[in-house]
């Protein structure tokens, strides 16, 4: 086990805080990796500067390889696919990540999913396809999580057209 200084501070930006911590590990930096760029790129453009440099700064030797990995093969790997479009995956994301009950995940995915273009009603009904094939109590928690979204990003669904 390799003693870390839990006092040294993180340097400010993201790719200090990992090339930090892997020139103190004396490790080669996945992070220079071409997947890790793509990744990264990917991973900013659907969940935002924000959340990334959240998730990534102040990374330590506890998570800073596990957050290498997510970049790398999820986003790096995965995402940069091109048979899907960033929003059949961020519906796909969605469908699992609710039947999977992961609160936290679903509702940074839901806001992905809007960044990545997705309209309210895709996301309706990719919803209603959980509570049909999850079940009713996952279709009610992922409705609920998406409006709690929907509130705070200021996106308003349309109203009920009572003419029809």
């Amino acid at each position: 086990v390799r003693n870390v200084n839990p006092t040294r501070q993180a340097p400010s930006g993201v790719n200090g805080t990992l090339a930090a911590h892997v020139q103190q590990k004396g490790e080669t930096p996945l992070m220079s990796t071409e997947s890790h760029e793509e990744g990264l790129t990917a991973r900013r453009k659907v969940l935002g500067d924000d959340y990334v440099d959240r998730a990534l700064n102040g990374l330590d030797s506890f998570d800073t390889e596990f957050q290498q990995l997510v970049t790398r093969y999820c986003w790096g790997t995965v995402w940069t696919r091109t048979t899907l479009d960033d929003r059949q995956r961020s519906l796909i994301n969605l469908a699992m990540i609710s039947a999977l009950n992961r609160s936290h995940e679903f509702k940074t995915h839901v806001r992905g999913a809007l960044r990545n273009g997705c309209t309210v009603e895709e996301i309706r009904d990719t919803l209603l396809q959980v509570a049909i094939y999850c079940g009713i109590p996952a279709g009610v928690e992922a409705f609920r999580l998406a409006r709690e979204v929907f509130d705070t990003e200021g996106v308003a669904p349309a109203p009920i057209d009572d003419t029809a």
